[in-house]
């Protein structure tokens, strides 16, 4: 196992192209082209707030559905990120709790603001996957799986406030600062990726929401500054957490549908706020999400942490015809 995730992280073809300075990563899809995944956030508790519970839901379904890889859309270990590499945490909140076989597949991370707030460079550091070989977390990286392009987008540092008032906290931003040239370099890449991409499927990932009902509500800097090159270049999907609860909203100016999958532990925050735009889903719990991409469709399907689905939908390409 360990080797195929290995073949899977580095023989995946790990290579540079015209692609600008994203890192770019090869991940096949089934030999008919397909594509399943499931993605989880706000999960690094040790265990509790029902984090096993949801782990083993997800075993469950990645069996049923045969995944390919998992998806982390951030806030991966709590409170405060990893203290070092040493870290028990890491071995206690990932993997000693996703032990299903279905789960010891290749998992594509990004960093949250809660991994910020330690050693965000642990995270990061290649030592990890010497421990578990299925990690692999970046700060903004692309997963090309054939059908689909994955782009994952380093969030934290878009936030004004976590830079001018981080109130007690303190956050880790090591290669990151100044700020500004940090986020118009990464704009710049996005772009140029996005610009190329001819993947039938363009999906976007990143920890913080650009739409949500719940207690985060948008991202002023996201909305401002991301949504305008998402619309512009076709994106089809944008994946986030933060708001730890379960939600699907579709624009209403646009082809983009808006998840969030930020129940991997603690939830329940009582909180759900009107929106302009389509809200076909929200749960205030405990959760994740599946894809199965196609050629043609995409079915994704929201789980609870007794597996049940609790919201569906189909989006065939050629027509966006959205079946609830």
């Amino acid at each position: 196992m360990v080797y195929s995730l290995l073949a899977v992280l580095f023989s995946l073809i790990l290579y540079s192209s015209s692609m600008a300075e994203l890192t770019r990563f090869f991940h096949p899809a089934k030999s008919d082209g397909t594509l399943s995944l499931l993605a989880i956030g706000d999960w690094g508790r040790n265990g509790t707030f029902n984090q096993s519970l949801v782990a083993y839901q997800m075993g469950m379904i990645g069996e049923e559905l045969d995944i390919d890889f998992i998806i982390s859309v951030g806030d991966n270990f709590y409170e405060s990120g990893l203290r070092d590499v040493d870290d028990i945490s890491f071995e206690e909140s990932f993997s000693k709790i996703y032990t299903a076989k279905s789960l010891q597949k290749q998992w594509y991370s990004v960093l949250g603001n809660h991994d910020y707030r330690g050693n965000a460079m642990a995270q990061l550091d290649p030592i990890l996957r010497q421990i578990d070989s299925r990690w692999l977390c970046m700060r903004s990286f692309i997963v090309d799986a054939e059908i689909a392009n994955f782009f994952f987008l380093d969030t934290t540092p878009f936030v004004k406030k976590y830079w001018k008032n981080p109130k007690k906290n303190q956050y880790d931003w090591r290669e990151v600062a100044p700020r500004k040239r940090y986020i118009s370099s990464l704009l710049k890449d996005l772009e140029i990726a996005l610009g190329e991409s001819a993947a039938t499927w363009k999906i976007v990932i990143g920890h913080h929401t650009l739409r949500s009902v719940s207690e985060h509500g948008e991202t002023p800097e996201l909305v401002k500054l991301l949504l305008p090159m998402l619309i512009n270049y076709g994106v089809d999907i944008y994946i986030n957490g933060h708001d730890h609860c379960l939600q699907h909203i579709s624009s209403t100016d646009s082809f983009i549908h808006f998840l969030t999958s930020g129940g991997g532990s603690k939830a329940w925050r009582g909180i759900i706020m009107p929106t302009m735009e389509n809200l076909q889903f929200f749960y205030d719990g405990q959760g994740f999400v599946s894809l199965q991409l196609s050629a043609t469709d995409a079915k994704i399907k929201f789980y609870n942490v007794f597996g049940d689905v609790l919201h569906e939908w189909k989006i065939t390409k050629e027509f966006y015809d959205y079946i609830v």
